[in-house]
C-alpha cells in the first residue's frame, strides 16, 4: 500500500494521537464537499480534519503508477476542500484492497464523516457507514 499525504505532520509521522481527528471519507464529489462542510462544523477549531481518499490501483499496473495521476487527484481534492471552506489535510492512499486500508487508516478515536444519499435501499455509502459502526467507529452520515 502506498501512502501519499500532503500535510507536514503526517509526512513525518508526528501526529498527536491525543487530539481529536475528524476523517472525511471520499465518495462522490458533491457528497464529499457536503461531508467536508459537516466536518468543518463538527471540528469548529477543536479538531483536525483529514480527507481520506482511497484509490484502488488495478493489478496490471504497478502500485505507484495509478491510472489517474496523483497530482491530478491532489488538485481535485484541494479544490473540494476549498469549495467546502475547510482547512483539511489530504490523505491519498493507493492500494489494491480498500477494506484493508480502511481498517488500518482509521484511528479508533476518530470521528468519521461520510457523505451520501439516503435511500430506502442500502447504498454503498450507507453500507460502509454500517460496517464502520460495527467495527466500533463513531460515524456521522450526512445527506
Amino acid at each position: 500500500m502506498a501512502v501519499l499525504k500532503n500535510h507536514p505532520a503526517l509526512e513525518t509521522g508526528q501526529v498527536s494521537h491525543s487530539s481529536l481527528e475528524i476523517v472525511v471519507l471520499h465518495s462522490e464529489a458533491k457528497e464529499t464537499v457536503g461531508a467536508l462542510k459537516m466536518a468543518a462544523d463538527l471540528a469548529s477549531g477543536l479538531a483536525s480534519v483529514r480527507l481520506l481518499a482511497i484509490q484502488q490501483v488495478p493489478y496490471p499496473l504497478p502500485l505507484d503508477a495509478p491510472p489517474v495521476s496523483v497530482e491530478f487527484l491532489e488538485k481535485r481534492f484541494s479544490n473540494m476542500t476549498s469549495e467546502a471552506g475547510v482547512d483539511a489535510c489530504i490523505d491519498i492512499r493507493l492500494c489494491r484492497d480498500a477494506r484493508a486500508v480502511l481498517e488500518s487508516g482509521l484511528d479508533s478515536r476518530a470521528v468519521i464523516v461520510i457523505g451520501g444519499r439516503r435511500r430506502w435501499w442500502p447504498t454503498a455509502a450507507t453500507r460502509l457507514a454500517r460496517r464502520l459502526e460495527r467495527l466500533g467507529h463513531q460515524v456521522v452520515f450526512t445527506n
